[in-house]
Protein backbone atom coordinates (compact mmCIF):
# COMPACT_ATOMS: atom_id res chain seq x y z
CA UNK A 1 0.00 0.00 0.00
CA UNK A 2 1.33 3.43 -0.91
CA UNK A 3 0.68 6.21 1.57
CA UNK A 4 -2.70 7.40 2.78
CA UNK A 5 -5.94 5.74 1.76
CA UNK A 6 -8.55 7.63 -0.24
CA UNK A 7 -11.23 9.12 2.03
CA UNK A 8 -12.53 12.21 0.23
CA UNK A 9 -14.42 12.85 -2.98
CA UNK A 10 -14.66 16.07 -4.96
CA UNK A 11 -17.65 16.68 -7.23
CA UNK A 12 -17.38 19.72 -9.54
CA UNK A 13 -20.84 21.25 -9.91
CA UNK A 14 -20.29 24.86 -10.99
CA UNK A 15 -21.36 24.52 -14.63
CA UNK A 16 -24.23 26.59 -15.98
CA UNK A 17 -25.94 23.75 -17.82
CA UNK A 18 -26.60 25.87 -20.92
CA UNK A 19 -27.38 22.83 -23.07
CA UNK A 20 -30.51 22.28 -20.98
CA UNK A 21 -31.94 25.80 -21.09
CA UNK A 22 -34.57 26.91 -20.26
CA UNK A 23 -34.92 24.09 -17.70
CA UNK A 24 -31.65 25.10 -16.04
CA UNK A 25 -32.40 28.83 -15.88
CA UNK A 26 -33.35 28.47 -12.21
CA UNK A 27 -32.50 24.82 -11.46
CA UNK A 28 -28.94 23.44 -11.44
CA UNK A 29 -28.42 20.86 -14.17
CA UNK A 30 -27.23 18.45 -11.47
CA UNK A 31 -30.74 18.53 -10.00
CA UNK A 32 -32.47 17.39 -13.17
CA UNK A 33 -34.22 14.11 -12.31
CA UNK A 34 -33.15 10.77 -13.69
CA UNK A 35 -36.50 9.00 -13.24
CA UNK A 36 -37.33 10.28 -9.73
CA UNK A 37 -33.92 11.06 -8.26
CA UNK A 38 -31.62 14.02 -9.05
CA UNK A 39 -28.66 13.01 -11.21
CA UNK A 40 -26.23 14.27 -8.60
CA UNK A 41 -27.58 11.90 -5.94
CA UNK A 42 -26.56 8.91 -8.03
CA UNK A 43 -23.01 10.27 -8.04
CA UNK A 44 -22.90 10.82 -4.29
CA UNK A 45 -24.29 7.34 -3.69
CA UNK A 46 -21.52 5.91 -5.89
CA UNK A 47 -18.84 7.68 -3.84
CA UNK A 48 -20.36 6.47 -0.58
CA UNK A 49 -20.59 2.89 -1.87
CA UNK A 50 -16.81 3.04 -2.52
CA UNK A 51 -16.20 4.06 1.11
CA UNK A 52 -15.90 7.82 0.57
CA UNK A 53 -18.10 9.65 3.05
CA UNK A 54 -16.47 13.09 2.94
CA UNK A 55 -17.85 14.87 -0.12
CA UNK A 56 -16.87 18.33 -1.36
CA UNK A 57 -19.03 20.02 -3.97
CA UNK A 58 -17.38 22.72 -6.07
CA UNK A 59 -20.30 25.03 -6.79
CA UNK A 60 -21.11 28.42 -8.24
CA UNK A 61 -23.96 30.87 -8.24
CA UNK A 62 -27.54 29.54 -8.43
CA UNK A 63 -26.60 26.19 -6.88
CA UNK A 64 -28.64 26.65 -3.69
CA UNK A 65 -31.20 23.94 -4.65
CA UNK A 66 -28.34 21.43 -4.73
CA UNK A 67 -27.37 22.34 -1.18
CA UNK A 68 -31.00 22.21 -0.05
CA UNK A 69 -31.42 18.71 -1.48
CA UNK A 70 -28.72 17.31 0.79
CA UNK A 71 -30.01 19.23 3.82
CA UNK A 72 -32.93 18.56 6.15
CA UNK A 73 -36.37 19.73 5.03
CA UNK A 74 -37.96 20.87 8.27
CA UNK A 75 -41.26 21.69 6.59
CA UNK A 76 -41.79 18.48 4.63
CA UNK A 77 -40.48 15.94 7.15
CA UNK A 78 -42.99 16.74 9.96
CA UNK A 79 -45.87 16.61 7.48
CA UNK A 80 -44.86 13.14 6.31
CA UNK A 81 -44.30 12.03 9.90
CA UNK A 82 -47.76 13.21 10.97
CA UNK A 83 -49.31 11.35 8.02
CA UNK A 84 -47.45 8.19 8.93
CA UNK A 85 -45.98 8.14 5.42
CA UNK A 86 -42.77 6.43 6.44
CA UNK A 87 -41.92 5.28 2.91
CA UNK A 88 -41.78 8.82 1.49
CA UNK A 89 -40.12 10.11 4.67
CA UNK A 90 -37.29 7.59 4.16
CA UNK A 91 -36.87 8.77 0.57
CA UNK A 92 -36.70 12.41 1.68
CA UNK A 93 -34.16 11.83 4.46
CA UNK A 94 -32.02 9.40 2.46
CA UNK A 95 -30.01 12.15 0.75
CA UNK A 96 -29.48 13.96 4.07
CA UNK A 97 -27.88 10.96 5.72
CA UNK A 98 -25.62 9.84 2.88
CA UNK A 99 -22.34 11.55 3.80
CA UNK A 100 -20.57 14.53 5.34
CA UNK A 101 -21.07 17.11 2.61
CA UNK A 102 -19.19 20.39 2.20
CA UNK A 103 -19.38 23.20 -0.34
CA UNK A 104 -16.96 25.72 -1.78
CA UNK A 105 -17.53 28.12 -4.68
CA UNK A 106 -15.29 28.06 -7.71
CA UNK A 107 -15.72 31.75 -8.52
CA UNK A 108 -14.49 32.24 -12.06
CA UNK A 109 -15.35 29.18 -14.22
CA UNK A 110 -11.83 28.52 -15.50
CA UNK A 111 -12.17 24.83 -16.31
CA UNK A 112 -12.10 21.43 -14.64
CA UNK A 113 -8.46 21.81 -13.61
CA UNK A 114 -9.29 25.04 -11.82
CA UNK A 115 -12.29 23.41 -10.11
CA UNK A 116 -10.02 20.66 -8.78
CA UNK A 117 -7.50 23.24 -7.58
CA UNK A 118 -10.23 24.98 -5.58
CA UNK A 119 -10.51 21.77 -3.52
CA UNK A 120 -6.91 21.96 -2.27
CA UNK A 121 -7.61 23.46 1.16
CA UNK A 122 -10.24 20.83 1.91
CA UNK A 123 -8.36 17.83 0.53
CA UNK A 124 -4.94 18.70 1.93
CA UNK A 125 -2.06 16.29 1.39
CA UNK A 126 -4.23 13.23 0.67
CA UNK A 127 -5.17 11.28 -2.42
CA UNK A 128 -8.78 11.93 -3.42
CA UNK A 129 -11.44 11.00 -5.93
CA UNK A 130 -13.07 13.31 -8.48
CA UNK A 131 -16.48 12.37 -9.85
CA UNK A 132 -18.10 14.28 -12.70
CA UNK A 133 -21.87 14.47 -12.60
CA UNK A 134 -22.45 13.92 -16.34
CA UNK A 135 -21.32 10.30 -16.05
CA UNK A 136 -23.59 7.95 -14.11
CA UNK A 137 -22.05 4.56 -13.37
CA UNK A 138 -24.52 1.75 -12.79
CA UNK A 139 -24.22 0.57 -9.16
CA UNK A 140 -24.20 -3.02 -10.43
CA UNK A 141 -20.88 -2.28 -12.19
CA UNK A 142 -18.80 -0.37 -9.61
CA UNK A 143 -15.44 0.96 -10.77
CA UNK A 144 -14.36 3.49 -8.13
CA UNK A 145 -13.38 0.90 -5.53
CA UNK A 146 -11.15 -0.80 -8.10
CA UNK A 147 -9.55 2.52 -8.98
CA UNK A 148 -8.78 3.15 -5.31
CA UNK A 149 -7.32 -0.35 -5.02
CA UNK A 150 -4.95 0.33 -7.93
CA UNK A 151 -3.96 3.70 -6.47
CA UNK A 152 -3.09 2.03 -3.16
CA UNK A 153 -1.03 -0.63 -4.93
CA UNK A 154 0.77 1.55 -7.48
CA UNK A 155 0.55 5.12 -6.18
CA UNK A 156 0.17 8.08 -8.49
CA UNK A 157 -3.17 8.84 -10.13
CA UNK A 158 -5.75 6.53 -11.68
CA UNK A 159 -8.20 7.28 -14.51
CA UNK A 160 -11.31 5.49 -15.70
CA UNK A 161 -11.06 4.53 -19.38
CA UNK A 162 -13.60 3.21 -21.85
CA UNK A 163 -13.08 2.09 -25.41
CA UNK A 164 -15.18 4.17 -27.78
CA UNK A 165 -15.64 4.16 -31.56
CA UNK A 166 -12.67 5.86 -33.17
CA UNK A 167 -14.87 8.60 -34.63
CA UNK A 168 -15.87 9.68 -31.10
CA UNK A 169 -12.43 10.06 -29.49
CA UNK A 170 -12.42 13.76 -30.33
CA UNK A 171 -15.15 14.26 -27.70
CA UNK A 172 -12.98 13.11 -24.79
CA UNK A 173 -9.58 13.21 -23.21
CA UNK A 174 -7.63 10.46 -24.99
CA UNK A 175 -4.60 8.61 -23.53
CA UNK A 176 -1.61 6.89 -25.01
CA UNK A 177 -1.31 3.63 -23.09
CA UNK A 178 0.97 0.69 -22.43
CA UNK A 179 -0.02 -2.71 -20.97
CA UNK A 180 0.71 -3.86 -17.42
CA UNK A 181 0.61 -7.27 -15.77
CA UNK A 182 -3.03 -6.65 -14.82
CA UNK A 183 -5.46 -7.13 -17.75
CA UNK A 184 -7.73 -4.27 -16.68
CA UNK A 185 -4.91 -1.83 -15.85
CA UNK A 186 -3.02 0.26 -18.41
CA UNK A 187 -0.11 2.63 -17.88
CA UNK A 188 -0.87 6.07 -19.26
CA UNK A 189 2.12 7.56 -21.06
CA UNK A 190 0.50 10.65 -22.58
CA UNK A 191 -2.86 12.43 -22.76
CA UNK A 192 -4.52 14.70 -25.30
CA UNK A 193 -7.73 16.66 -24.68
CA UNK A 194 -10.25 16.15 -27.52
CA UNK A 195 -7.70 15.19 -30.19
CA UNK A 196 -8.25 15.14 -33.91
CA UNK A 197 -9.49 11.70 -34.88
CA UNK A 198 -6.57 11.08 -37.22
CA UNK A 199 -3.96 11.84 -34.57
CA UNK A 200 -5.66 10.33 -31.50
CA UNK A 201 -3.17 8.14 -29.59
CA UNK A 202 -5.74 5.37 -28.90
CA UNK A 203 -9.43 4.55 -28.95
CA UNK A 204 -9.74 4.94 -25.19
CA UNK A 205 -11.69 7.81 -23.67
CA UNK A 206 -11.22 9.24 -20.19
CA UNK A 207 -14.61 9.29 -18.52
CA UNK A 208 -15.57 11.24 -15.45
CA UNK A 209 -13.90 9.31 -12.63
CA UNK A 210 -10.43 10.08 -11.30
CA UNK A 211 -8.36 9.13 -8.26
CA UNK A 212 -5.69 11.79 -7.94
CA UNK A 213 -2.46 12.13 -6.03
CA UNK A 214 -2.25 15.44 -4.12
CA UNK A 215 0.79 16.30 -6.28
CA UNK A 216 -1.81 17.37 -8.85
CA UNK A 217 -2.35 20.65 -6.98
CA UNK A 218 1.21 21.90 -7.45
CA UNK A 219 1.07 20.88 -11.11
CA UNK A 220 -2.23 22.64 -11.70
CA UNK A 221 -0.82 25.87 -10.28
CA UNK A 222 1.81 25.78 -13.01
CA UNK A 223 -0.52 24.63 -15.80
CA UNK A 224 -1.36 27.41 -18.28
CA UNK A 225 -4.80 27.64 -19.88
CA UNK A 226 -5.17 25.07 -22.64
CA UNK A 227 -7.99 24.08 -24.94
CA UNK A 228 -10.87 26.55 -24.76
CA UNK A 229 -8.79 28.96 -22.69
CA UNK A 230 -9.45 26.81 -19.61
CA UNK A 231 -7.12 25.09 -17.16
CA UNK A 232 -7.40 21.48 -18.29
CA UNK A 233 -7.04 18.63 -15.82
CA UNK A 234 -5.86 16.55 -18.79
CA UNK A 235 -2.81 18.81 -19.17
CA UNK A 236 -1.89 18.38 -15.50
CA UNK A 237 -2.27 14.61 -15.75
CA UNK A 238 0.02 14.63 -18.78
CA UNK A 239 2.68 16.25 -16.61
CA UNK A 240 2.07 13.78 -13.77
CA UNK A 241 2.51 10.88 -16.17
CA UNK A 242 6.14 11.96 -16.70
CA UNK A 243 6.94 12.59 -13.03
CA UNK A 244 8.68 10.00 -10.83
CA UNK A 245 6.58 8.01 -8.33
CA UNK A 246 8.38 9.52 -5.34
CA UNK A 247 7.04 12.92 -6.39
CA UNK A 248 3.47 11.68 -6.76
CA UNK A 249 3.84 10.97 -10.45
CA UNK A 250 2.68 8.08 -12.55
CA UNK A 251 -0.76 7.64 -14.10
CA UNK A 252 -2.67 4.42 -14.69
CA UNK A 253 -6.03 3.71 -16.23
CA UNK A 254 -8.71 1.17 -15.34
CA UNK A 255 -10.51 -0.21 -18.40
CA UNK A 256 -14.20 -0.02 -17.57
CA UNK A 257 -16.59 -2.28 -19.48
CA UNK A 258 -19.71 -1.85 -17.35
CA UNK A 259 -22.88 0.18 -17.75
CA UNK A 260 -22.50 3.95 -17.95
CA UNK A 261 -25.17 6.53 -18.58
CA UNK A 262 -24.31 9.90 -20.11
CA UNK A 263 -26.46 12.83 -18.95
CA UNK A 264 -24.26 15.44 -20.63
CA UNK A 265 -26.63 16.44 -23.43
CA UNK A 266 -30.35 16.27 -24.10
CA UNK A 267 -30.45 13.09 -26.17
CA UNK A 268 -28.06 11.19 -23.90
CA UNK A 269 -29.99 12.40 -20.86
CA UNK A 270 -33.28 11.12 -22.22
CA UNK A 271 -31.65 7.80 -23.13
CA UNK A 272 -30.32 7.48 -19.56
CA UNK A 273 -33.75 8.18 -18.08
CA UNK A 274 -35.41 5.61 -20.34
CA UNK A 275 -32.75 2.95 -19.74
CA UNK A 276 -32.90 3.27 -15.97
CA UNK A 277 -36.68 3.54 -15.89
CA UNK A 278 -37.06 0.41 -18.02
CA UNK A 279 -35.00 -1.54 -15.49
CA UNK A 280 -37.08 -0.42 -12.51
CA UNK A 281 -39.30 -3.24 -11.21
CA UNK A 282 -42.07 -0.81 -10.24
CA UNK A 283 -42.46 1.03 -13.56
CA UNK A 284 -40.23 -0.86 -15.99
CA UNK A 285 -42.70 -3.48 -17.28
CA UNK A 286 -45.43 -0.92 -18.02
CA UNK A 287 -42.94 1.49 -19.61
CA UNK A 288 -41.44 -1.20 -21.85
CA UNK A 289 -44.92 -2.26 -22.96
CA UNK A 290 -45.84 1.33 -23.76
CA UNK A 291 -42.58 1.92 -25.62
CA UNK A 292 -43.18 -1.16 -27.75
CA UNK A 293 -46.64 0.13 -28.70
CA UNK A 294 -45.39 3.66 -29.25
CA UNK A 295 -42.52 2.60 -31.53
CA UNK A 296 -44.79 0.29 -33.51
CA UNK A 297 -46.76 3.33 -34.43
Amino acid sequence: MTGLSVRKAVIPAAGLGTRFLPATKAIPKEMLPVVDKPAIQYVVEEAVAAGLEDILFITGRSKRPLEDHFDRNMELEPVLTDKGDHERLAVVTESTDLARIHYVRQGDPLGLGHAVLVAENHVGDEPFAVLLGDDLIDPRDPVLARMIEVREALGGSVLCLMQVPRELVNLYGCPAVAPTTEPDVLRVTDLVEKPDIASAPSDYAVIGRYVLDPAVFAVLKETPPGRGGEIQLTDALRTLADMPPEQGGGVHGIVFTGRRYDTGDRLSYLQAVIQLACERPDIGPDLRAWLTTFIAG
